[in-house]
């Protein structure tokens, strides 16, 4: 039985006091401050963010490390990225996103190949920066066709002091001028990835922006140039974007940083606009460029062909009307494709409920494209999420949606049972749990090894595993708990 506003809105708060009711009072307290019932009226979620993890409850947040490394240098593929500390920090030594690239690894390009400089005791104790200095002259004897390379600091680097700047400028002069950027992204720094974000973007100014000069390639400007910044090319994310860019008639003349190279860090200063998809990862560098640079940026959403179409037209209203007839032709062009997908998967997903969880910018995001399906966002929230991605999150969420933020593995779960959504998009560390729930669930951080799930190209593809994850045969042989006894 559907449930009037006003019900929602008391199921949710009781929810809430429910999951803080186990917690001891100091804890409850704190944790009462990330929870919240969204205000239709208000200009926020009303949830406080970007605060240190209570200890001892279970946060899926990563570390500056792992936002740096992890996110914005890792994919520019032509670098060769050092995590520099132990290898037990695997996690992104060993590891990367699905950040598709077009190059040969291991001559050209170097995403999916991890270096560390594995740190051992004596290490530890002597100091690492010998170490370093030996590695990044083996880096380039191995891979001479490499453009450029990173030091990313893990936590004992900043721990014991090591110069890791002093290193990169006198390895840079010894290998002819060669870039070489040390980052500052050690684990323990902020209190989320979210700082490593912002340290990354402090390195391009300063070692790529700052330091680069006059180095980057000469090219023909021309008043149709634009730069991706933000979208890591998840399962060909990107690529599916620039399709529609380019259709319209504008020129991409750098990614950040799916598929991105260091050429085309330099040559970004020289683009007439940056389009930036996720702005909390991204913004610091886009703000910057705006203030040095004059460059403006524009914020968009490609997710679902409502917000496809409403992007399209607010990146082309900053250039003529050359470009704004390109964006209506593609628009119409896709028009039919779409109305054919959601011909096809809105019968089978109309009012099904979903809960969201993620990092960046999807917990707002997707949710036009959830609702292009007919499909209804009950509740979302942020992993490592600020104020102001709260504030965006209002012209997305409906009045009532359940709000949370840096939510506890308990917290979600206790949030799940009562709302009793029919999907669950959220990380790999909570999949497993909910479909052992019985509940239908999709990878929302790298798509499930699906996508991509930008433009329209990658709409269809959404709506198929969305379909695919709710309407699947298997949840018959399982019930989830709530169900278990009918």
């Amino acid at each position: 039985m559907d449930l009037t506003l006003d019900e929602v809105k008391a199921r949710n708060a009781d929810v809430i006091s429910e999951a803080l009711s186990v917690y001891p009072d100091k804890t409850a307290k704190k944790r009462a401050k990330h929870l919240n019932v969204y205000e239709g009226d208000k200009p926020d979620c009303g949830v406080k963010s970007n605060i240190k993890s209570v200890p001892g409850v279970m946060t899926i947040r990563g570390c500056a490390y792992a936002g740096s490394k992890g996110v914005v240098w890792g994919p520019i593929k032509d670098m060769v990225h050092i995590s520099h500390g132990p290898v037990g920090c695997g996690q992104y030594s060993w590891a990367a996103r699905r950040n598709y690239y077009i190059g040969v690894t291991g001559v050209d390009t170097f995403v999916t190949m991890q270096f560390t400089s594995d740190f051992q005791e004596k290490d530890i104790v002597f100091g690492g920066d010998k170490k370093l200095d030996k590695i990044l002259d083996e880096v380039q004897r191995l891979f001479p066709l490499n453009h450029g390379i990173t030091i990313q600091s893990e936590c004992p680097i900043g721990l014991i002091g090591d110069d890791i700047e002093a290193v990169a400028k006198r390895k840079s002069k010894e290998l002819g001028g060669k870039t070489i950027v040390p980052v500052r992204c050690e684990g323990f720094r902020g209190v989320s990835q979210s700082l490593g974000h912002h340290i990354a973007n402090d390195a391009v100014r300063d070692w790529v922006f700052e330091k680069g000069g006059d180095k980057a390639p000469l090219f023909e400007s021309t008043p149709y140039d634009v730069a991706i910044i933000g979208d890591y090319n998840i399962g060909g994310d990107a690529w599916s974007s620039r399709i529609l860019l380019e259709e319209m008639g504008l020129r991409v003349i750098a990614q950040w940083s799916g598929d991105g190279s260091l050429a085309e860090l330099e040559n970004t200063p020289k683009a007439k606009l940056n389009i930036l998809h996720c702005y909390r990862s991204m913004n610091y560098i886009s703000r910057y460029m705006e203030e040095k640079f004059g460059i403006p940026w524009v914020e968009y959403n490609f997710f679902g062909p409502s917000k496809v179409a409403e992007s399209l037209r607010a990146i082309a209203s900053h250039f003529d009307d050359r470009i704004k007839e390109g964006a209506e032709r593609v628009i119409a062009k896709y028009k039919p494709l779409m109305d054919a997908v959601i011909a096809k998967y809105r019968p089978r997903l109309e009012g099904k409920k979903v809960m969201l969880y993620v990092g960046g910018l999807r917990p707002r995001h997707v949710i036009g494209a959830y609702e292009d399906l007919g499909m209804e966002v009950v509740g979302t929230g942020y992993e490592f999420g600020h104020n102001d991605d709260y504030q965006r999150t209002t012209h997305y969420v409906k009045d009532g949606t359940l709000i949370y933020d840096d939510v506890t593995g308990y917290e979600f779960e206790k949030f799940v049972d009562r709302l009793k959504p029919d999907l669950v998009g959220s990380g790999i560390k909570e999949k497993y749990v909910f479909q052992k729930m019985g509940v239908p669930f999709r990878q929302m951080h790298s798509w499930d090894y699906s996508g991509p799930y930008h433009g329209y190209d990658g709409f269809a593809i959404f709506a198929r595993d969305m379909d695919m994850a709710i309407n699947n045969p298997v949840w018959g042989l399982t019930k989830a708990p709530w169900n278990a006894g009918r």
